[in-house]
């Protein structure tokens, strides 16, 4: 389908539907694998430290292999990639019912299955930033509850499961279960945007276009004529700017407290279970917390998505998402004082509606910095960078665990971990400011309101993040509307 702009609806609401899908069979059934953690330690007689590497292979998979799959989404199909990615991810569950070994589960459990999750998660959240601009957030929020909603139901099912049929038939269940991600790729139809296919000239006449898809289109509108003379090297050259969106400054400092954040996030949903039944919490109740979890997380992801959409809020969405990064990490602080079911609750409630907002906004964020038609390949590198993080943060808890006999290390030098997070954010932003206070000092208020005025729109957009090549941009760009 050829469309001028993200048409904000229309089939829209079907990619959501996918993605929401998406969410539930890959983050969902991730996160209840903490669920079979003690049914792993106990079958096989292991520490916490080498039981922990299961969930921490699976989900340093998904994250590891996220730019495999936006590199198939961009250059074969996104509904391939997803149909792939489910079957893939199946056949690992299935296997893993059969295991006889932790090793077994480390293969089955944690690569294949989490490279068929890497295969269909970014590329399905990609396609949601295609199809949205100006309800953009609100259409992650709902897209992105599918992890926390999944959790709400999938967590005591899968106790359920387990009472019922042993760890074995739970998981042969569950891979049956995620074949609904091929029914989910089925939905992703593709789009073509005119925007991606207009000439520098048309592309400057936009009244609203930001800066960074301005760029990606002058880049187009150079390579595409030298595709012919030299179609190799420009192949090359076009394959390098679809991530040469490492070096911005922006996007360098995003990914960097995403490492921080994805270190601190991880081990709460390996271990809020094994903590809760430590501290003489049920096993039903304990399943219950992370159901509480879930449904919260819900809430978060699809109130905190709408208010970032709210023209009052949608300029600090930035500042919105440092909070609630930051008070996921307070919360984890006081985790370890938390040692009854009532007390826990209140925990579940705070932790789980902040995850769920933060969450939401890291698609939207990372769209503010690249732009839209890098989308798919910036996610990929963002949720990339989940992945040390995710493989390394469980095992060093359980080692921590393991040596001290308490949980407090652990989930302290979490809490640290995604405050520091959310402590770079700010100052980096605070510098960014002043640098930007010193350069409007250096080339004058009254050329800059000039600047703005000419461009209407454009400039609006682009003065969120203006530095000394902005200015001189906005002169260029000012000099040829007045000579037309």
């Amino acid at each position: 389908a050829r469309h001028t702009g993200p048409p904000d609806g229309g089939w829209g609401w079907m990619i959501v539907a996918g993605c929401f899908l998406v969410t539930i069979c890959t983050r969902a059934v991730t996160r209840c694998i903490s669920i079979f953690f003690v049914e792993f330690q106990a079958y096989f007689g292991q520490d916490y430290a080498r039981t922990a590497w299961i969930h921490s292979i699976v989900d340093c998979a998904t994250m590891l292999c996220a730019p495999l799959g936006s590199l198939i989404s961009n250059h074969v199909s996104c509904q391939v990639g997803i149909m792939l990615g489910g079957l893939l991810a199946s056949t690992g569950l299935i296997l893993s019912s059969f295991a006889t070994s932790l090793e077994h589960l480390y293969l089955s459990l944690g690569v294949l299955t989490g490279l068929g999750f890497a295969l269909c998660y970014s590329p399905a959240i990609a396609m949601v930033g295609k199809y949205f601009n100006k309800r953009k957030a609100l259409a992650y929020g709902i897209a992105m509850s599918g992890s926390g909603i999944g959790t709400f139901i999938l967590a005591p099912v899968v106790q359920l499961l387990i009472e019922q049929f042993s760890w074995r038939g739970a998981l042969l269940i569950l891979g049956g279960f995620v074949l609904n991600l091929c029914v989910c790729g089925a939905l992703m139809r593709p789009i073509s945007l005119k925007e991606e296919r207009k000439t520098a000239p048309e592309f400057l006449e936009q009244d609203y276009v930001p800066e960074t898809e301005k760029q990606d289109l002058k880049r187009m509108f150079i390579c595409s004529p030298l595709i012919k003379l030299w179609p190799h090297e420009c192949l090359c050259y076009c394959s390098w700017k679809e991530y040469d969106f490492l070096l911005m400054p922006g996007f360098m400092v995003l990914a960097v407290s995403v490492l921080f954040m994805a270190y601190g996030c991880s081990p709460l949903f390996v271990y809020l279970v094994p903590y809760a039944l430590s501290v003489g919490v049920s096993h039903h109740q304990a399943a219950f917390l992370m159901s509480i979890l879930g449904v919260i997380d819900i809430v978060g992801n699809i109130t905190f998505g709408w208010l970032t959409d709210r023209r009052c809020l949608k300029k600090h969405r930035y500042f919105c998402y440092l909070f609630a990064v930051g008070m996921d990490g307070l919360c984890c602080l006081f985790l370890p004082v938390l040692q009854s079911f009532p007390l826990l609750v209140p925990f579940s409630f705070t932790f789980g509606y902040f995850d769920g907002a933060y969450v939401t906004l890291i698609p939207v964020m990372t769209a503010d910095v690249v732009g839209t038609s890098l989308l798919s390949s910036a996610l990929g590198v963002v949720y990339f960078l989940h992945a040390i993080p995710y493989l390394v943060s469980p095992p060093v808890a359980g080692w921590l665990v393991d040596t001290t006999g308490s949980y407090t290390a652990s989930f302290l030098l979490c809490g640290f971990s995604m405050i520091f997070s959310s402590a770079l954010l700010c100052f980096a932003r605070l510098a960014k400011k002043i640098k930007r206070t010193h350069l409007r000092s250096l080339t004058g208020n009254t050329a800059l309101k000039q600047h703005i005025w000419t461009n209407g729109a454009i400039a609006y957009s682009v003065t969120a993040e203006l530095d000394q090549k902005d200015v001189e941009f906005l002169a260029v760009d000012t000099i040829s509307f007045s000579n037309r």
